[in-house]
């Protein structure tokens, strides 16, 4: 990003020289939406027409002019109203190809180097299934976490689930009445639905819940403690086994058995300054800021989901000391994390722009919004499941020395890859075939571009063909497609917005797959080995944006 950093200073001087003062890191400079059009544009001149008192193209001709030489860039123009494209010469874009060459980590940045991040994603509960909303807050908080931390910052992967709460009881109920051994976390689901069900048609039903949820928290009967300590546990530990799949690790785990009480002692201890009574139960006036008024305790004294919430925060503040704390959940619960953070600020200002929610949207089938409150539902592991038998048939006719280890990265791939390319909170529809698909715009297409690729370099090195980067060759779009992975990647952390680069990882396995399509690599002669560089160039950075994304990157396909 030295690049980058020239050009800003050269146009930040350039202004200067015309009486305008604009510091370079406020320089606005993007990349053009079409490579013909160069490898970086500003509309500087568009911004501070207005103050030069000139027409924007005149003074962009004046920018220009006075720019002067600039080393790496090889020619500059002016396009439509007063645009500034910048063309890179050979050898600037041939550092980056080195570069992604040699270096591993290629495209990893500092710029958070220094800073401590909390992300809190995925959060099944015990006792319930592993529905589509856990999937897509495991995806989406895994690609923020990796992002993140391949842009230099320590990050703390926590996972926060509820082992309180009626719906424990609703699933304890159904094991007892449908004979269920708690050990069988698969069937928990089953109790669970068969809860719940009760809870809102069966009047006795609905009293016995509520006293064995008394039960839970209070431990005062045995028999259904034993339940749920044995649910509990089987239930984690199938998680467990999910996240194994799925590549996620966490550091830590908070659970809302630990930070209930907490949450009320906080939430009492304020009352008056933050919070207030109103009807028995203890509330936050929203109001006040533009929010809704929401209950933090309810009338028989237990905390709501609101209150609990200032028992995790105070946890994970006081255990981590983090400079950023970020949730990651469905959309529909932004009213939540507004009200909470709000009244997380009231009590310590301290906390005042640490706390975000990153939202993702829903998904959706052909049949429609999928629902965990019925026994009529597509849980996030079934999909996973039916992926997995579905890529299994292609898995069997590869080259993979493992095709059932092909078959799973494949499954993950297809599902992540639809998720993580729609923008924070937008809802998708999942379509199997098109998600399994190898012809563009899936998971799949970008590892198989990726093992392409892999296999190109195994023939070279069967030939003894080495990558050699020559910057006499005149660049074509892969190779500036290329340079611009370091500033994807860190446009798309400062952005919290993985799709940023799950787009751009598309676009640039598209140009690979036409340049490979009209060029022989192996061709025998001196230019192969440039040629092979660039091959190389391009396996590890879509190796390393897969890693972000965390999608796994199969040598073999």
């Amino acid at each position: 990003m030295e690049i980058r950093d020239t050009i800003k200073r050269a146009l930040s001087g350039a202004l200067e020289k015309n009486n305008i003062s604009l510091a370079p890191e406020l320089v606005p400079l993007e990349f053009p939406s079409e490579l013909k059009n160069g490898d970086y544009s500003s509309g500087v001149a568009l911004k501070e027409a207005k103050a030069a008192a000139m027409n924007p193209h005149s003074l962009a001709e004046k920018i220009v002019a006075d720019m002067g030489v600039i080393d790496g860039v090889a020619k500059i123009d002016i396009a439509g109203p007063g645009f500034i494209n910048l063309y890179l010469d050979p050898t600037a874009l041939s550092k980056s190809l080195t570069q992604a060459v040699d270096t591993d980590m290629w495209g990893n940045g500092a710029f958070l180097s220094g800073k401590k991040i909390i992300i809190d994603y995925t959060q099944p509960n015990p006792f319930k299934p592993f529905h589509i909303g856990h999937l897509m807050s495991n995806a989406t908080g895994e690609a923020l976490s990796r992002l993140l931390e391949f842009s230099g910052a320590t990050l703390i992967r926590v996972n926060y689930q509820g082992d309180v709460g009626l719906h424990i009881g609703k699933a304890i109920w159904g094991l007892k009445k449908l004979c269920i051994h708690p050990s069988d976390a698969q069937k928990i689901g089953e109790a669970y639905a068969y809860g719940a069900k009760a809870y809102e048609t069966e009047e006795q039903a609905k009293q016995e819940i509520i006293a064995i949820n008394k039960q839970v928290y209070d431990k005062s009967d045995p028999g259904v403690n034993e339940l749920y300590q044995v649910g509990r546990k089987s239930s984690l530990e199938h998680f467990e086994d999910l996240y194994k799949i799925l590549g996620t690790k966490f550091d830590d785990y908070f659970f809302e058995s630990q930070v209930w009480e907490r949450g009320l002692e906080i939430v009492r201890s304020h009352m008056g300054d933050v919070f207030e009574e109103s009807d028995g139960a203890v509330i936050f006036p929203g109001e006040k800021y533009g929010l809704n008024t929401r209950v933090f305790i309810t009338s028989a004294g237990l905390p709501t989901y609101e209150g609990k919430e200032m028992g995790l925060i105070d946890k994970k503040f006081k255990k981590y000391s983090p400079d950023v704390s970020i949730v990651t959940t469905a959309v529909e619960q932004q009213n939540f994390f507004a009200v909470t953070t709000k009244a997380a600020e009231c009590i310590d200002p301290s906390k005042i722009g640490k706390l975000r929610h990153v939202a993702h949207g829903m998904m959706r089938l052909e049949t429609g919004k999928m629902s965990s409150r019925t026994g009529d539902v597509i849980t996030g592991e079934s999909l996973l499941e039916d992926l997995i038998e579905q890529a299994k048939t292609r898995a069997s006719q590869s080259r993979a020395d493992d095709h059932e280890k092909l078959a799973q990265d494949v499954a993950v791939a297809a599902i992540k890859y639809q998720i993580l390319k729609q923008g924070s909170g937008k809802d998708i529809t999942f379509d199997r075939e098109r998600a399994l698909s190898l012809e563009g715009d899936s998971g799949p297409y970008l590892q198989y571009a990726h093992a392409r690729a892999r296999q190109i370099l195994e023939k070279a090195k069967a030939e003894g063909i080495t990558a050699n980067i020559d910057k006499s060759v005149v660049s074509g779009e892969l190779s500036q497609l290329l340079h611009r992975f370091p500033e994807i990647v860190e446009r798309a952390a400062v952005l919290y917005e993985p799709h940023v680069l799950a787009t751009y990882l598309t676009q640039l396995a598209s140009s690979f797959n036409s340049w490979y399509a009209i060029e022989q690599i192996l061709d025998g002669t001196p230019a192969a080995s440039h040629k092979v560089a660039l091959v190389a160039a391009f396996a590890r950075t879509l190796k390393n944006g897969l890693w972000i994304l965390g999608i796994p990157a199969p040598e073999k396909m």
